[in-house]
C-alpha cells in the first residue's frame, strides 16, 4: 500500500516523443540521429525528479484509457509514482508531446495537451471530495502546478479556496503558454518557476538577465520568483532578497525537461532544509547534470 503523498503534482502527464540528432539543426533539416518516447509532461517530469530525490509525488492530471495511456500509467508505477488521482477518461485520448532536438538546441515542439483542456477541473476532484481536501479543509502539503491547464482553470484555481492552505510551485509549460499564468501571480502563496523568455512575456517587457526578471516580477506582486537564464546565472528573488547561482559549464546532449528538472530539484532541496543561494545552487546543479544526460537524486 503507498503511503499518502508528500507533493502533488498537476498538470501534464504524457508520453514525450524526443527526435535528438548530435549535428546541429535548423528548419527543414533531414539528419540521423535517435527517437525515443518516455513519461513526460511538466507534471510527470518534475514527479519523476522527486521520485528520485526520494520523495512521494501524486499525479493530478487526465490520462485516457486507450492502450496508450494503459502502457504510460504502467510505466509511472514502475517508477513508484502514485496516479492513484488520475482521472481517467473513456473517451479522449492520451495526451502527447513531440519535439526535435539538435547539438544546438531545440529545433521545433508541439505539445498536444487537448485533452488535459479538456477535462477542465475534473482533474481538481480529489481536492475537494475528501481524497485529498475539501474546500473548508484545504490541502496544506505543497503543490506543483504547470500551465499546460486552460486559463480558465488557471483563473480558477487563483480564486480558489482549494489552493489558499498549500505551498504552490507554478511553472509555465512553455514560453508559448507562460501569459496563463497572469491570474496567479499575485497569488499569497505562490512560487513562481520562469525562464527568462516567459518573464518576458509575462512582464511585456525585455530582461537583460534573470536578476532583473527576477524582481521586476516581485515588484509586480509576485511573492517569490525563480529565474533560469540557460547556461547563464539564476536568479531567487523575493520582498527581501535576491540571490544568484551560477550552473556549471556543460555539454549539452538534451534541452527537453530541464526546467522541470530545476523546478523539482529546488522544491527537494528547500524540503532537505537548504534556503536561499544553497536550494538556488542545488537545483542549477542538477538541472546541468540533467542537461549534461547525467541524472542527480
Amino acid at each position: 500500500m503507498q503511503k499518502p503523498p508528500e507533493i502533488l503534482c498537476i498538470g501534464s502527464v504524457l508520453w514525450d516523443v524526443i527526435g535528438r540528432s548530435t549535428q546541429a539543426m535548423q528548419a527543414g533539416s533531414d539528419v540521423p540521429g535517435r527517437v525515443t518516447r518516455l513519461p513526460g509532461g511538466v507534471a510527470m517530469n518534475i514527479a519523476m525528479t522527486l521520485r528520485r530525490f526520494d520523495l512521494r509525488p501524486a499525479l493530478l492530471s487526465v490520462v485516457g484509457q486507450d492502450s496508450e495511456g494503459i502502457e504510460l500509467i504502467r510505466k509511472a508505477e514502475a517508477l513508484d509514482l502514485n496516479m492513484n488521482f488520475l482521472y481517467r477518461s473513456e473517451d479522449l485520448p492520451t495526451d502527447q508531446y513531440l519535439a526535435i532536438e539538435g547539438s544546438n538546441g531545440m529545433i521545433a515542439a508541439v505539445a498536444d495537451a487537448h485533452s488535459l483542456e479538456a477535462v477542465g477541473d475534473k482533474i481538481l476532484a480529489p481536492l475537494e471530495n475528501g481524497l485529498l481536501g475539501t474546500a473548508e479543509r484545504p490541502f496544506e502539503g505543497l503543490i506543483a502546478l504547470d500551465g499546460n491547464l486552460t486559463l480558465a482553470l488557471l483563473a480558477q484555481i487563483a480564486a480558489s479556496p482549494l489552493f489558499t492552505k498549500c505551498d504552490l510551485r507554478i511553472a509555465p509549460a512553455s514560453p508559448g503558454k507562460a501569459e496563463r499564468l497572469l491570474p496567479l501571480l499575485g497569488h499569497k502563496g505562490a512560487t513562481l518557476y520562469v525562464n527568462v523568455e516567459e518573464a518576458e512575456l509575462l512582464c511585456q517587457q525585455s530582461f537583460s538577465d534573470a536578476q532583473v526578471a527576477a524582481q521586476t516580477l516581485v515588484a509586480r506582486g509576485s511573492n517569490r520568483v525563480l529565474v533560469t537564464h540557460g547556461p547563464k546565472v539564476a536568479a531567487l528573488a523575493d520582498s527581501q532578497v535576491c540571490v544568484l547561482a551560477a550552473p556549471p559549464a556543460v555539454l549539452p546532449s538534451r534541452v527537453t525537461g530541464a526546467g522541470d528538472t530545476f523546478m523539482a530539484a529546488h522544491i527537494a532541496a528547500e524540503l532537505r532544509g537548504l534556503r536561499g543561494v544553497k536550494a538556488l545552487q542545488s537545483a542549477s546543479n542538477s538541472a546541468a547534470a540533467y542537461v549534461a544526460g547525467k541524472s542527480e537524486g
